[in-house]
Order: C-alpha cells, then sequence, then structure tokens
C-alpha cells in the first residue's frame, strides 16, 4: 500500500511524503520550555493547547499513523539567479518585499485539496478510515513530524531542511487510523554555519534552534495586531508580509526545487511592486486583490500598518528619489484619521521620521 500512496501523492503535486508514528512526547520538554520563556508572544493558541501539540492522537482520537507531506512553492519560471535578486530587494528602500511563500494561492487551501484528494484515492482501495487533513491550521508539530518521518532535519532557524530541496516548501499533514511503516529521519547538515542566525535583520534566533517570535519580522507584520515595537521598526526595512533572509542565507536553498503548479505564480502587486502604490489600496481593492491569499487574514488596517512602517523606514533613505518620497508622504498623510489607533500611531511615527 504505502509505494502506491507514494505514487499518487506524486500525482497529486506533493514533492515528497513520508509517514511518522504519534509518540512525540520526547519533543514535549522542548515545546515547554519555548512557551515557558514567553517566545510565542502574543500568539496565544500556542499556549493554550498545552501538550495536545505533542499528542497527535488527543487532537484526533484513533491516530495511528500520520502521512506527512511537503510541497516546493518556487515557481516554475524562477529565474537562476533569484537568490541573488531576492536578496537584493531589500535594499531597495521603496520596494514592498511579500515574502515568497505569500506571493501567490493560500498554501493552507492547495495542499489541504492535495491532501483530501490523497485520502480519497487510499479510501477508494480500503474503505471508509477515520482522518483528518492539516495544513498549519490546528496544534500540530508540523516541523517535528516532519523530521521524524525523513522530509528533512530542523534548521538553526527552526525551519525544516532538505538536501534536495532547501527550505523552501509547505508542511502538510494527514492523520489516519490505521498503521503505515514510518519512514526513517534523515541525518542534520547544518555543521557548524551559521548563515541563518547572522543575517536575522532582528536577531530573532536567539541561539542555534531556537526563535523568539517576538523579534521574528514574519510574526511581528502578520500575527502581532498590535503596535510594533519602535527599537524593532528600522530593522524591519521594507519588509511588509513576512521574511525570507534566513533562508535566502542558507547555502541549502540553491537546491530549492521549482513547482509546477500555478498556483505559487505571484499576484499583481505581489511581486516588484512600490509601499506607495499598495498603500494606495483601498479597503475594496485589497479584498479583490487578496482574495484566496493567505494575505487576506492580516485585514486592510494591518496591512496598511506594515505599509505605513515600511513607508516610514524609506523616507530615512538618502537613495530614495524625490519623487518616491513625495509619493510616500502622500500616501501617508491619506491615513493620519485612519479609525484604527494602531495605524494611526504608525503613521505619525512614519511621518515624522521623514
Amino acid at each position: 500500500m504505502w509505494p502506491q500512496i507514494q505514487i499518487w501523492g506524486r500525482e497529486l503535486g506533493l514533492s515528497q511524503i513520508g509517514v511518522s508514528g504519534i509518540d512525540l512526547s520526547s519533543a514535549e520538554p522542548g515545546l515547554q520550555a519555548w512557551l515557558d520563556a514567553g517566545f510565542h508572544g502574543s500568539m496565544a493558541y500556542m499556549e493554550s493547547h498545552g501538550m495536545k501539540r505533542a499528542r497527535p492522537a488527543e487532537l484526533v482520537p484513533g491516530t495511528v499513523s500520520v502521512i506527512t507531506a511537503r510541497m516546493d512553492y518556487l515557481p516554475a519560471d524562477t529565474p537562476l539567479d533569484w537568490l541573488a535578486r531576492e536578496t537584493a530587494r531589500s535594499l531597495q528602500p521603496g520596494e514592498a518585499v511579500v515574502s515568497l511563500y505569500a506571493r501567490g494561492r493560500d498554501y493552507h487551501k492547495v495542499l489541504r485539496s492535495r491532501l483530501q484528494k490523497l485520502q480519497d484515492r487510499i479510501a477508494e482501495v480500503i474503505g471508509p478510515f477515520g482522518h483528518r487533513v492539516f495544513t498549519d491550521s490546528a496544534p500540530v508539530m508540523e516541523a517535528e513530524l516532519a523530521t521524524r518521518s525523513g522530509l528533512g532535519w530542523r534548521g538553526k532557524h527552526t525551519l525544516v531542511l532538505s538536501r534536495e530541496a532547501g527550505s523552501l516548501f509547505f508542511l502538510g499533514e494527514l492523520f489516519v487510523d490505521f498503521a503505515l511503516p514510518a519512514t526513517p529521519s534523515v541525518s542534520a547538515h547544518c555543521g557548524q554555519c551559521t548563515a541563518c542566525m547572522d543575517v536575522c535583520p532582528t536577531q530573532a534566533i536567539v541561539g542555534p534552534y531556537q526563535l523568539d517570535a517576538r523579534r521574528c519580522i514574519s510574526y511581528l507584520t502578520i500575527e502581532h495586531a498590535g503596535a510594533i515595537d519602535e527599537a524593532l521598526r528600522p530593522l524591519i526595512g521594507n519588509r511588509i508580509y513576512g521574511c525570507d533572509d534566513c533562508q535566502l542565507a542558507c547555502p541549502w536553498n540553491k537546491f530549492a526545487q521549482l513547482s509546477p503548479l500555478a498556483d505559487w505564480q505571484p499576484r499583481e502587486g505581489l511581486g516588484a511592486q512600490s509601499i506607495a502604490k499598495l498603500m494606495a489600496w483601498n479597503e475594496a481593492e485589497f479584498l479583490r486583490r487578496t482574495e484566496g491569499s493567505a494575505i487576506r487574514r492580516i485585514g486592510h488596517a494591518r496591512w496598511l500598518r506594515n505599509l505605513a512602517l515600511a513607508a516610514g523606514n524609506a523616507l530615512t533613505s538618502p537613495a530614495l528619489p524625490e519623487s518616491e518620497r513625495q509619493a510616500l508622504r502622500q500616501g501617508l498623510a491619506a491615513h493620519v484619521d485612519h479609525p484604527d489607533p494602531v495605524l494611526q500611531e504608525q503613521v505619525a511615527w512614519s511621518l515624522a521620521r521623514g
């Protein structure tokens, strides 16, 4: 059965699949220590489920095995020098940078759909069975399951790394109530490299395999709803949704795989675009352009907060052309009286910077 499941996974666009058991008890102390340190920030849901994350059979009673999946997301038409191009984008003050993974369709929908189809194919052969599909959508230790099942190893930035694919992939799981042979884990290959730790703009990787989300730009621009710490604002630069710096610096991402799926092609405005143009989107346009995108869930006000912060940073750059400087000031001025107090404060801060 397992060889056939692997074939079906490939046919459904999954880049690799594996199988993990459900005893994750050895991961519980590390999870508890991370929570005790407060590294989860305002993500209360990380704490509210307690150790259920490490106990698949408590989350979905009857679970016996977990089928894990990785799905590569680098668009098919990505140029060979993409690493250099993406790295250089953070040096263009007037350009808004959206994390690579979020420029196309919402990965939750794409990967969840493929895993559900995999379940359907299995059920056609063995009959109905207990199952549940997850993609970054429940208290599941996805990276732990992925590493245990051989999809890769845990990098020092805490992301899963593969010798064949770097780290530019999504993870998903299919919990099942029947036994499958676990696939072997792989050895780690980070060695003495600390490139990801050294490059992090906010030094959020506080030690090997330890991430303080409260300093992470991805957390700050996506998960954090309130005002961003003023000491961190200049370090965020022109990143308006997520951050890829630790991945761009990782030597293994020269092996990142291209995906044939059209879902990951950048939407208009989410590839190369100026901060000023994105600030001009009203809420209706924001909702229209982000329909089916992971970005929509942060809402228009938080989107504008991120853009306003990036605009404030851009205004301090002597390399910014005067025309762009004027456009950014106008864009900020348009939101001075916005009803959202967090955005109001951010706009005032950014105008003062300029």
